[in-house]
């Protein structure tokens, strides 16, 4: 039984809730904010996007959820299904350097050859209702993949950032403090042993999901096809895309 942070969940939550409608929506690379100038930070989520087969269970699921709670968000283009890996702040001024990194790191470690296993669906509570996500199983190549982006990433990271360091839009003009705490702590506190990799499926009410649970899930397994980094916006959200790599 994985465990997750509840605060963190609800972070997740509410983001996906206030930021559904713009994640993805810059598919070409992206200059971040604040880049070029002296001491600038960016918050990044470096994460694999998910094969066909994955993507295919996701979506239908989604389209399940959107049918009992019309006012949840479409997985597509507007939110693609993906698995979060590492998220840091870096200084703005060596991102060229973290994607350089990364690219050996997935030169060396040829993630498209993994085998994952999905197992389950869960939900985080929230009020009456619940974000809901399928669960793949931790195993030693993700656990190792991390580590191994922690490693190369260290070097250009800060403890640290402020507001500065993430998108804001019109919509969502504002990053909260548990936004910017959560990024700060993710290593150690979402890595190694505490990893717990998923891909969000929706919204809907608690009622529905608790039934949804009750049933038997088919497991299946998936392989990563991409892995992308992004820029991060309030609650955690992957608002811009700034570097992608075809595996």
């Amino acid at each position: 039984m994985h465990k997750y942070d509840r605060r963190a969940a609800l972070t997740t939550l509410i983001g996906s809730i206030a930021g559904a409608s713009v994640i993805g929506r810059s598919r070409a690379l992206a200059q971040p904010v604040g880049a070029g100038e002296p001491g600038s930070i960016t918050a990044i989520d470096t994460l694999l996007d998910p094969d066909a087969t994955m993507v295919r269970h996701a979506v239908a699921a989604n389209e399940r959820l959107r049918k009992s709670f019309p006012e949840g968000f479409a997985l597509g283009e507007e939110h693609r299904p993906h698995i979060s890996v590492l998220q840091r702040y870096v200084k703005t001024q060596d991102l060229n350097k973290v994607y350089d990194a990364v690219g050996k790191v997935l030169a060396g470690e040829k993630p498209t050859t993994w085998k994952l296993r999905a197992y389950k669906y869960y939900y985080i509570p929230w009020k009456n209702i619940g974000l809901a996500g399928i669960v793949v199983e931790p195993t030693d190549d993700l656990i190792r993949y991390q580590q191994k982006l922690v490693d190369v990433v260290t070097p250009f990271t800060v403890e640290s950032g402020t507001a500065s360091a993430f998108v804001t839009t019109k919509e969502d003009p504002d990053i909260n403090q548990p936004t910017i705490d959560y990024v700060a702590s993710f290593v150690p506190n979402e890595t190694g042993k505490k990893y717990n990799p998923h891909v969000t499926i929706g919204l809907a009410s608690q009622d529905y999901l608790k039934k949804m649970l009750d049933e038997k899930f088919e497991a299946f397994t998936f392989s990563p096809a991409k892995a992308s980094v992004y820029h991060l916006g309030n609650f955690g959200t992957a608002r811009k895309l700034l570097k992608s790599w075809d595996l």
